[in-house]
């Protein structure tokens, strides 16, 4: 069974609060917001695909933070399957945080 656009789109909110549930455990602000996850893709099987980054390569989460996303979306209501993949192209810095995770840091 194929999902509709407006089950796709609903997923796709259900998994970025799921998302926000996530934290680099070296600060206070979750994955989302500090922009570390660059992508997210729905199929209309329900088949979803995360495209991340860490902070930086040498991240003392480097394994943990990736498996932990992949858990937190496979939990979502009507996602099938997770393919997780981890990227440093481009490679995250400051710019990419929300307002509100700047906010939330003192960056602002």
């Amino acid at each position: 069974m194929k999902y509709t656009d407006e089950k796709i789109a609903e997923i796709g909110e259900n998994i970025i609060t799921a998302l926000k549930t996530v934290y680099d455990p070296e600060i206070p602000v979750d994955i989302y917001e500090l922009g570390l996850i660059y992508d997210v893709q729905i199929s209309d099987e329900g088949k979803v695909k995360v495209i991340m980054t860490l902070t930086t390569p040498n991240c003392p989460v480097a394994e943990s933070l990736p498996a932990e996303v992949r858990e937190r979306v496979t939990e979502v209501e009507d996602v099938k399957e997770v393919d997780l993949e981890l990227t440093f192209e481009p490679s995250w810095n400051k710019d990419m945080m929300s307002e509100e995770a700047r906010f939330e840091l003192g960056m602002f």
